[in-house]
């Protein structure tokens, strides 16, 4: 039994040794979301929102579009810091959509001013949101990001039409993100 436990052990790090694995990478693979997008522009009832012109160290992480229930809109993203933020829109009722995107993030009653509109701040235990409601859909930024960083990625949310949409430029938006109150 022992040399049987042996002959296994040996083995078993043999094959170790000869598997090449790389520690040092990263695990999280980045998406491409531009066919996801055109898909979502042409369906949703309406504008799809997505960034344009942030830099680089912004990694796209997942992406989805359900055109029925709500046509949710979805988009995730590792900041530079390595912290979540998310797109999200739909037409639920906000009531119902932005606590369940946002992780039960509650409205603040305060707001926050992105590009000159005033987005509603909500916090929650695990993330905060900004929250800009639209005739006929809610777009909500969301994440474990800080409130800096939400904003980011709110200012560089734009709805072109998705022959022009892309996933990054090099250049980061200049970002006119303040407390509204």
């Amino acid at each position: 039994m022992i040399l049987s436990m042996l002959v296994i052990t040996a083995v078993a790090g043999v094959v170790y040794i000869f598997i090449p694995h790389d520690d040092k990478a990263d695990p999280i693979k980045a998406v491409d979301y531009r066919v996801e997008l055109a898909t979502a522009r042409r369906a949703a009832p309406y504008p799809v929102a997505a960034p344009a012109g942030l830099s680089k160290e912004w990694k796209p992480t997942s992406v989805s579009y359900a055109g029925q229930d709500g046509a949710g809109w979805h988009l995730g993203f590792l900041d530079p810091d390595g912290k979540y933020v998310a797109v999200e829109q739909s037409t639920t009722p906000a009531k119902k959509y932005v606590p369940q995107v946002s992780q039960q993030a509650e409205d603040t009653g305060r707001t926050y001013e992105v590009e000159g509109r005033a987005w509603q701040r909500w916090e929650g235990p695990k993330y905060d949101a900004l929250v800009l409601h639209d005739e006929g859909v809610t777009t909500v930024v969301t994440g474990s990001a800080p409130t800096e960083r939400l904003a980011e990625m709110a200012a560089a949310l734009k709805t072109a039409p998705a022959a022009t949409a892309s996933p990054s430029s090099a250049a980061a938006p200049a970002s006119v993100a303040t407390p509204a109150s």
